[in-house]
């Protein structure tokens, strides 16, 4: 999982254009990560995501790929954007939740409200997920930035139980909290009429629920 900013899960690619100079072609010059994003997932949404090379994407932007690797160290790294910065903005949502919040309350809300975008920038973010959710190179590195994604969550529960983050608790909580955070963007991207944080929100709920209601005759009465 925004976990994944984005994410959610992932970075949303927030900022808008600016510093750009011209070059001999007359094409401007991107200065920014989120202008080579945009010229990124242009390209991606044209040509698809394995057709399209850093240099199309340097070339599209009017820069060389020495300039493009000043900002991302790969193709791969420019579809995460700016992911560990945006899980500083996690850690700070976390933190900033009141001490008599209950705690998986706290985590729900904290990505819940991590994963709201301007809707200008919904479409943006739907494309990035879409790719590190369904490219099989994207999906192959996504389990190092999940585990970024998942110590966030784990840290805040270790803290508040009073538990180192190797404990069991709060490992699991950070796993569960990563699992429904994914199957709600799954759902978004199946389904865009349906609104992410809304999906976020009814998944944590349905944890809290125990996922599957017992639906034995007599589950739950007293013996």
């Amino acid at each position: 999982m925004s976990v994944v900013q984005a994410a959610g899960i992932a970075a949303s690619g927030r900022s808008g254009r600016g510093g750009d100079v011209s070059v001999g072609t007359g094409r401007p010059r991107s200065t920014s990560r989120a202008d080579l994003e945009r010229t990124g997932f242009e390209l991606f949404a044209r040509q698809g995501f394995d057709d399209t090379t850093v240099g199309d994407i340097a070339a599209a932007a009017g820069i060389g790929r020495r300039t493009f690797f000043r900002y991302f160290a790969s193709k791969n790294d420019l579809v995460w954007g700016d992911f560990e910065q945006q899980l500083v903005g996690l850690r700070a949502l976390l933190q900033a939740t009141e001490p008599d919040v209950p705690t998986m309350d706290a985590v729900r809300e904290a990505v819940v409200a991590f994963n709201r975008f301007d809707p200008a920038d919904v479409p943006w973010h739907r494309q990035r997920m879409e790719l590190i959710l369904t490219v099989p190179a994207l999906q192959a590195e996504a389990g190092v930035r999940y585990i970024s994604w998942r110590a966030v969550i784990t840290d805040f529960v270790a803290v508040r139980s009073h538990l180192s983050p190797e404990d069991l608790l709060p490992r699991l909580a950070g796993n569960v909290s990563l699992a429904a955070a994914v199957t709600a963007y799954e759902h978004w991207l199946a389904d865009d009429r349906r609104s992410l944080p809304r999906l976020i929100d009814d998944a944590f709920h349905l944890l809290a629920d125990g996922v599957v209601p017992d639906e034995r005759p007599g589950a739950g009465a007293a013996d």
